[in-house]
């Protein structure tokens, strides 16, 4: 299946929209995607997951590659509104623990208070 990916830019922080599988095939994209944010400025990553139906090890990698990257520019990785088959693979793996999970923008948005890119 493909992968769609649409972006919003903020003053620091990104919104980044994906919708299909993440899997060897289409990782690349993605992590594309998360470079370009990262090297034209956002220091935070809010992935909307609602519409992914798959993530195997490889879209797992380009996830944990992303939130270390974006760590070290001060910032993080946030997953949202992950389907309840990318949240199992979190959970087996550990990486519930690792990930900041939250279930809608607008709960990221009320755990962060009025300031999203924190």
């Amino acid at each position: 299946m493909e992968l769609k990916i649409s972006s919003q830019s903020h003053a620091h922080y990104v919104i980044v929209a994906v919708r299909g599988e993440i899997d060897l095939y289409t990782a690349p994209q993605l992590r594309s995607e998360f470079v370009h944010a990262l090297d034209n400025g956002a220091r935070r990553l809010i992935v909307d997951m609602s519409r992914v139906e798959f993530c195997d090890s490889t879209g797992i990698s380009v996830l944990l590659s992303a939130m270390k990257r974006s760590r070290e520019k001060g910032g993080d990785l946030i997953l949202v509104a992950p389907n309840p088959a990318v949240t199992k693979i979190l959970e087996v793996t550990g990486l519930d623990a690792v990930f900041s999970v939250h279930e809608s923008i607008d709960a990221l948005s009320a755990a962060a208070g009025s300031n999203t890119a924190g």
